[in-house]
């Protein structure tokens, strides 16, 4: 029997999921009403959604809570398809062609595991400090897992089904599209997931340079001042839009993959 993540797991792992929730902010709340935690390093869960409900009325640092999503989401979202139409197109090429595997693959793998810190202030020297460099900062961290799925896509497709195809008369344009892309699907939609994942995680130190809003800006705001409960409602905003984010994504795999995970 598949799981809720449509994988062989015997079981559907919601209930768990959700009791494993429970079970951590029953935690985190007995942790701080016992007082074991001084509130400046770690605030109660009803000191941080009171001061969720300040924010989404008054704003913080100079912008509404709506308004620091909105930049944040805006940024995520359009480095997101930038690497889409960038990252898979590029993998697959590298998946096909041993010339573009031995063009793209060394700049690619030489950045990947780089931090965005790391290649920051070279952003700002080349692009300002404007919107340019956040969303290239963000970009690149999405561009590398998803270009690399791709490949791995691509490469996993069986020769046999292409040469199967051929045989019966398909273009190559057919095969591309009927043969490869449909087997490397499952693997670029993964590839789409994690590269997402890492936007989110990227998103911080994108927003360090000259950010006036943003979910990113705001957690350096509060931390500058030591105002850790919008430290720990900004962390757990970016988890919350992340993991619907993750879902979403499950559900276009679902939608586009409806084969994986079966016999």
């Amino acid at each position: 029997m598949a799981d809720s993540y449509g994988a062989p797991g015997g079981g559907d792992s919601r209930g768990l999921n959700l009791a494993t929730t429970a079970t951590l902010f029953l935690a985190w709340w007995g942790v701080t009403a016992a007082g074991w935690v001084e509130p400046l390093f770690l605030p109660g869960p009803g000191a941080v959604f009171d001061r969720f409900l300040e924010v989404a009325r008054e704003g913080f640092g100079g912008a509404t809570l709506a308004e620091h999503i909105w930049a944040s989401l805006s940024r995520v979202g359009l480095a997101f398809l930038l690497a889409v139409v960038t990252a898979v197109p590029a993998g697959v090429l590298m998946g096909m062609s041993w010339v573009a595997r031995g063009v793209l693959d060394p700049p690619v793998e030489f950045y990947r595991p780089i931090p965005p810190l790391a290649y920051l202030p070279l952003m700002v020297i080349w692009f300002g400090i404007g919107e340019l460099t956040k969303i290239v900062v963000i970009y690149l961290a999405i561009f590398a897992p998803m270009a690399l799925n791709a490949r791995a896509g691509v490469r996993s497709v069986a020769i046999e089904q292409i040469h199967a195809a051929y045989s019966m008369g398909a273009s190559q344009l057919q095969v591309i599209w009927h043969v490869i892309l449909r087997g490397a699907m499952p693997e670029i939609l993964t590839g789409m997931r994690i590269g997402l994942g890492f936007g989110w995680t990227t998103l911080v130190a994108a927003e360090l340079v000259a950010a006036q809003a943003g979910i990113g800006a705001m957690i350096q705001q509060a931390s500058d001042f030591l105002v850790s409960d919008v430290v720990i409602m900004g962390i757990v905003v970016i988890g919350a839009i992340a993991y619907l984010s993750d879902l979403a994504m499950r559900h276009l795999e679902r939608v586009l993959t409806p084969w994986k995970g079966k016999a």
